[in-house]
């Protein structure tokens, strides 16, 4: 039974699979690459499609394509993450969001706290009890 996840990856497969068998061969995927600009070796795509590739084919399936979808999406939240920690952090560069970062970029969006304020909610996920918060923690926060 197919997931419903799975069904909004089913027209990216599609798009590569030229020949309607339900997989990604090396020679479509070079083919539609080089249509979107990227000119690409057959031995590069076929290593790139081995690399991806759970069932050792040498095709790639919808269930691998869901499957480097989805880790990209992690590594795209957590670099949407990295980019708001930058911005806190965006004076100090300490690499830490202090009381003082804190304050200043709520201020930027129009929330005006005071430094002590700024401490208790540092406070509040401050896991290690240091008084800033490091990007682990920043993160622990967002979820």
């Amino acid at each position: 039974m197919m997931m419903m996840k799975d069904a909004g990856f089913e027209h990216v497969l599609r798009y590569f699979d030229e020949d309607g068998d339900g997989k990604v061969s090396p020679k479509e995927l070079r083919q539609k690459l080089r249509e979107m600009g990227e000119e690409v070796l057959l031995k590069e795509a076929e290593m790139a499609i081995e690399a991806m590739d759970s069932d050792g084919d040498g095709y790639l399936s919808l269930e691998d394509l869901v499957t480097l979808m989805e880790e990209g999406g992690e590594e795209q939240k957590l670099k949407d993450l990295r980019e708001a920690f930058e911005m806190y952090n965006d004076s100090d560069k300490c690499g830490f969001i202090t009381p003082k970062s804190l304050k200043r970029m709520l201020k930027k969006i129009g929330e005006s706290k005071s430094i002590d304020e700024c401490k208790a909610m540092i406070k509040h996920f401050d896991l290690n009890g240091d008084g800033v918060l490091s990007f682990d923690e920043f993160t622990q926060m967002m979820q």
